[in-house]
């Protein structure tokens, strides 16, 4: 699943493409599993609308828009196989969002109209520039929402904004592995399974230990190494393991500078000693015996 340096990169990336761009019209596809808002307040939201930005929250990319015309819902230019009818009680407001999660496989594209269309192709954005934004998920994790009122809110605090003494008291009280807590979304929203395995590790605190008995200079050391490997995560374009790429179909980078993700057996780099995995709530984990405690 993309993280947030993976997200941060994609919105930034469409954010240089689309912004100020208008939708024309939207085609939705019949698949229920993406689709977190209804699809007749997806498509009234997004047609007619202006794209003012396009910036994360969290691991959510979020389109600020501003509406152009006041119109209700038509089926003017909407692909042949939509099947939405036109709804009078959806009226969105001058100012809303739409809100997209990539879940595993999710993945936005800016393409030329005449561009085939693929298979696990979930939604059509028709844009005044003559181009088409295009989200495609094959394992349909992902998801679409709106938010008529501007007001999206993916909860937790903003790992790349949040002091120290506020980092302290989020995880200083609690018994759940210090992993566990990392990856809670209601505490910091968009760390991921990467970049926890590579923050401790750069803490030197194994993933098992549990939050309450990390010392205030650990968390210190904690809350640097969070911020240092998502901004250097951020200006490698992320971590490409799997489908990520970005807003422009290329990989990341920064799965080279992995210290201990993935590399389970193999050396550490600091010491020699072989990598270990484990398995906390569920999740993969990777840390140096030695490095580490």
């Amino acid at each position: 699943m993309p993280e947030l340096p993976e997200v941060e990169t994609i919105a930034r990336g469409l954010a240089k493409r689309v912004t100020g761009d208008v939708v024309e019209s939207v085609w939705l596809g019949q698949k229920k599993e993406p689709l977190k808002s209804p699809a007749a307040a997806i498509a009234a939201t997004l047609e007619h609308s202006r794209i003012a930005a396009v910036r994360r929250i969290g691991k959510h990319i979020v389109f600020d828009l501003d509406r152009v015309e006041r119109t209700l819902l038509s089926a003017k230019g909407r692909h042949p196989d939509q099947k939405i009818q036109s709804d009078k009680s959806v009226r969105p407001t001058r100012a809303a969002q739409w809100i997209v999660h990539l879940g595993m496989t999710g993945r936005l594209q800016v393409c030329e109209p005449q561009a085939e269309i693929e298979k696990h192709t979930h939604a059509i954005l028709k844009l005044s520039s003559g181009r088409e934004l295009r989200f495609v998920d094959p394992r349909r994790f992902g998801r679409l929402s709106v938010a008529p009122a501007a007001d999206f809110d993916a909860g937790g605090v903003e790992p790349l904004e949040v002091d120290l003494g506020r980092f302290v008291t989020l995880f200083r009280r609690r018994k759940t592995p210090i992993k566990s807590a990392l990856l809670n979304q209601k505490l910091l929203r968009g760390v991921g399974n990467i970049y926890a395995d590579e923050s401790l590790f750069r803490a030197g605190i194994r993933p098992r230990r549990r939050a309450a008995t990390i010392t205030r200079e650990q968390l210190t050391k904690l809350h640097a190494s969070v911020k240092a490997v998502l901004e250097e995560a951020i200006a490698l374009g992320g971590s490409s393991i799997s489908d990520y790429v970005d807003a422009n179909g290329d990989e990341g980078f920064f799965q080279l500078q992995h210290r201990v993700y993935g590399r389970e057996t193999e050396p550490c780099l600091v010491c020699k000693s072989p990598i270990k995995r484990v398995v906390i709530a569920g999740r993969s984990s990777h840390y140096c015996p030695k490095c580490q405690k």
